[in-house]
């Protein structure tokens, strides 16, 4: 009884600081933005109370500013395919041709004739896993052929026809509006799920517990199928055709940006759309999608966050400022990607074909490692899950297994130092994670006193971790590796120790109050 009033006054305790902590967050960034605008670059005239709108962030503001004829494109997409599946009854084969002719119709539109360069690849990949597939050396052939490109593609910048030969030069005249080798990440994945599903299902189903998930699923409960059934059950040997493989390939709401949906579930949704979302729900989804979007637009129009990091204002500011525009800019990053990926997918959903949900819980309510990775690119990390950290060996050789898959995600994002630094970075922050995860799970304490010291110790290693995770973001996505001594110089003098420590605290109290929020969700309802 003494406890359950301990953590009564803790929690309130907790929200009166968070309360203190964001108004003073919000006065100071406001202050900032206004003392500053002058010398920040990327800022323009926004349509909101007069205000300069931060449109620094080139990933940003080449989305907003395609929204309307994306939404155009895609509703008239949308009406066209759900009008044929309805008149003429159409199934897989069908569907897949369809949204194959559609999809292609977008891409020469983004690519132009690069397209030839997109298709040879996965015409090659195709075969390969057609006559390998049954070989046990067909990982191999699998990940070196895909890995090769995406390396290649890089290197030589989506390449050139004249490469073919002088009557092909003509070629590099139409190469789109979009460069191929940057959506091209995203089709390597999917060439790698078609391979490894088709793979898997020359062998006996790998869903061996589909009955007991379905007495714990309570969407199969329902009647209704969720994802990780249609992911985990091999499909008939004709559903893995040529055309639902390309169909799977450039499906024209996901192919952009994701989020990444396995082979498996894709196909089994073009035969059979999703039943997970009731329409009421996708239009939730949509007005939902809408609030986020206002929100955006909001911060971008007071807190200039991204402009101070890409002008380099940030290095002229006190530490405590530098960490107010660390902590902006991450929250913008999260905003950003979540309105970019729920919007594909909220078009998808339209579709009948539902995708893995990125970012399920926000940027703050994370305090260690393996929930931010699982919340942020969600999709993403189910694929790593699937296609790398299962065939690599699991939990068995999980500190070895890290530095392989956030190397792989470096070299997927783009072939630089910073991103590499920030892998590794954050292989060095996961290491002690995982052991002290199994040394916690190993030692099973039944006190009072030992579960509260266990969960103080918790809270405590929750705020180193969120400092860290602010560092490898920023240093990765942001300041590059240079800025990484401008950091740790910046809060290691006299100064920058108080702030430091503030912000230790600040986060040990960020820490206890998720805890208390995950009490709250597991605790039974009376």
């Amino acid at each position: 009884m003494a406890m359950s009033s301990w953590k009564q006054k803790e929690f309130a305790f907790i929200i009166i600081y968070a309360i203190c902590f964001y108004i003073f967050i919000i006065y100071r960034s406001l202050k900032l933005s206004h003392d500053h605008y002058q010398q920040l670059r990327g800022l323009r005239p926004g349509w909101l109370a007069n205000r300069l709108n931060d449109v620094s962030d080139g990933q940003w503001r080449n989305f907003r500013g395609n929204i309307p004829i994306l939404s155009a494109v895609f509703g008239a997409f949308t009406a066209l395919a759900t009008s044929l599946r309805k008149f003429y009854h159409l199934r897989a084969s069908g569907m897949s041709i369809v949204w194959l002719l559609i999809s292609l119709i977008y891409l020469i539109y983004l690519h132009g004739a690069c397209i030839l360069f997109i298709l040879s690849i996965a015409s090659l990949n195709f075969l390969l896993v057609k006559i390998f597939a049954r070989t046990k050396y067909f990982p191999y052939v699998l990940w070196t052929f895909n890995v090769f490109f995406l390396i290649f593609n890089r290197v030589y910048e989506g390449y050139s026809f004249s490469i073919l030969g002088h009557q092909w030069a003509y070629l590099d005249s139409f190469r789109g509006t979009f460069r191929w080798h940057i959506c091209f990440n995203f089709v390597t994945l999917r060439m790698i799920s078609f391979g490894y599903d088709y793979h898997w299902a020359q062998k006996d189903s790998r869903f061996d517990q589909e009955v007991k998930h379905i007495q714990r699923c309570s969407i199969c409960k329902s009647g209704r199928t969720c994802y990780l059934s249609l992911q985990e059950r091999s499909l008939e040997e004709e559903k893995y055709s040529y055309s639902i493989y390309l169909c799977y390939l450039v499906y024209a709401p996901l192919y952009i940006a994701g989020p990444i949906i396995s082979f498996n579930a894709f196909a089994s949704q073009i035969d059979h759309p999703q039943n997970t979302y009731l329409s009421k729900d996708v239009a939730l989804y949509g007005l939902r999608w809408t609030f986020s979007l206002c929100l955006v637009e909001l911060i971008t129009h007071f807190f200039h966050y991204n402009a101070f990091a890409i002008s380099g204002l940030w290095k002229q500011l006190s530490a405590f400022d530098v960490f107010i525009i660390g902590y902006g800019v991450l929250n913008f990053m999260w905003l950003k990607f979540l309105l970019i990926w729920r919007y594909f997918r909220f078009w998808s959903l339209l579709n009948g074909i539902e995708a893995p949900e990125n970012m399920p819980k926000c940027i703050n309510n994370c305090y260690n490692l393996e929930s931010f990775w699982k919340s942020w690119h969600a999709s993403y990390n189910k694929w790593l899950v699937r296609y790398l950290y299962i065939p690599l060996g699991g939990a068995q050789t999980k500190l070895l297994n890290v530095w392989v898959i956030f190397t792989f995600v470096a070299i997927w994002h783009d072939l630089e130092w910073k991103l590499l630094s920030w892998a590794w970075l954050t292989c060095i922050f996961y290491i002690p994670e995982i052991l002290l995860k199994s040394v916690a799970r190993a030692f099973q304490v039944e006190s009072t006193f030992w579960k509260f010291f266990l969960q103080e110790l918790s809270a405590i290693s929750g705020a180193v971790t969120i400092t860290c995770l602010m560092i490898a973001n920023l240093v990765g996505f942001v300041v590059g590796p240079s800025g990484i001594n401008f950091l740790i110089s910046g809060f290691l003098h006299k100064e920058g120790l108080p702030v430091l420590a503030g912000i230790l605290f600040t986060f040990y109290l960020g820490t206890k109050l998720m805890f208390h929020i995950r009490d709250a969700r597991q605790k039974p309802l009376s």
